[in-house]
């Protein structure tokens, strides 16, 4: 386990449904349902799924944004669940993230100076001329022009407010970044640069990720290992070699038949689901996918898969394989 910087057990979120004058708890979103995965130093963990499928939820749930349910999220060996607040603000140095839109995550009232210098002067991080000399380094390294220091974030481009965000979530020298969907709210021609930048940075700084995206051609890019997320479950979890060449649960060989080939003449057989995803407030007894699954057996009813490793680090929660 020493070899595992991140190592999240048994997660679970519910949010409360409450209703009525008294606002009594009437039922609950299971948006994470028992989640379990961990993430090696060095490795990029792509985390994927369909939206709503509890992906964003596990990552603020990592940071310790969202509290969870139940469940462990162990950092290198500390229980980050069961930090207090207060507690939490002095690991914060060493897990950052990087949200989706770059509009939204930037103070608009704050030069990019004082966006970068505002971590370093929270945690107490050297005098005003290390600070100074550190925030330099920073936009070199993250493709900004120092010109740039004395501008609001409105003056940018979307790409250049993320590689802001990511100087911004860099700057105290974390060991893990949470990058959620950090690249879907970019033109196609911008996300190549910043998936590089993320790669480039990653040898860098000897960074782990924990990388959270939809898009499943992204992810094989950049990810070393993949988890597949349904309906707060996980679903399946190996090497992005083994999830792409031989995946085993139903929903990932749909998820995968999705990606459009890179040879327009390349006939690919598309996987179509019939039916809605259930409603995460009241999902099916037995494995969630059961009523989108062409191959569900009556078992997959009525008894919840476990987890079962099928192969060498090639995990799988589905009846087909136990």
């Amino acid at each position: 386990m020493s070899d595992f910087l991140l190592d999240v057990q048994h997660l679970q979120v519910h949010f409360p449904i409450k209703k009525g004058l008294f606002q009594r708890t009437q039922g609950h979103v299971k948006a994470v349902d028992d989640v379990s995965f961990s993430i090696a130093k060095g490795e990029t963990f792509g985390l994927v799924g369909e939206s709503g499928c509890g992906k964003s939820t596990t990552g603020r749930t990592v940071m310790n944004l969202i509290k969870s349910t139940s469940g462990q999220v162990l950092f290198a060996g500390e229980n980050l669940s069961a930090l207090s607040s207060k507690e939490m603000l002095t690991r914060r140095k060493d897990l950052q993230m990087v949200f989706q839109d770059p509009y939204a995550s930037l103070n608009p009232r704050l030069t990019v100076e004082q966006i970068l210098e505002e971590p370093l002067t929270a945690h107490q991080v050297g005098d005003a001329e290390e600070r100074k000399r550190t925030i330099m380094r920073m936009m070199e390294v993250c493709g900004l022009n120092p010109a740039y220091l004395k501008r609001y974030a409105h003056e940018f481009s979307g790409g250049q407010r993320q590689r802001i965000c990511i100087a911004r979530a860099l700057i105290l020298k974390p060991k893990l970044i949470v990058a959620d969907e950090p690249v879907s709210a970019l033109d196609v021609s911008i996300q190549s640069q910043i998936l590089n930048l993320l790669q480039d940075l990653q040898e860098e700084f000897q960074l782990t990720y924990l990388f959270i995206s939809h898009d499943l051609a992204v992810v094989k890019h950049l990810c070393s290992r993949v988890g597949v997320m349904y309906l707060g479950r996980m679903a399946e979890i190996g090497t992005a070699e083994s999830i792409y060449t031989n995946p085993l649960h139903p929903y990932t060989k749909s998820l995968l038949s999705a990606i459009p080939a890179a040879d327009p003449r390349q006939k690919r057989e598309r996987i179509l689901l019939r039916g809605e995803v259930p409603s995460p407030s009241n999902p099916p007894k037995g494995c969630a996918f059961v009523t989108r699954c062409p191959s569900a057996k009556d078992i997959c009813k009525h008894e919840r898969p476990r987890v079962s490793k099928v192969e060498d680090d090639h995990l799988v929660a589905c009846h087909l394989f136990t």
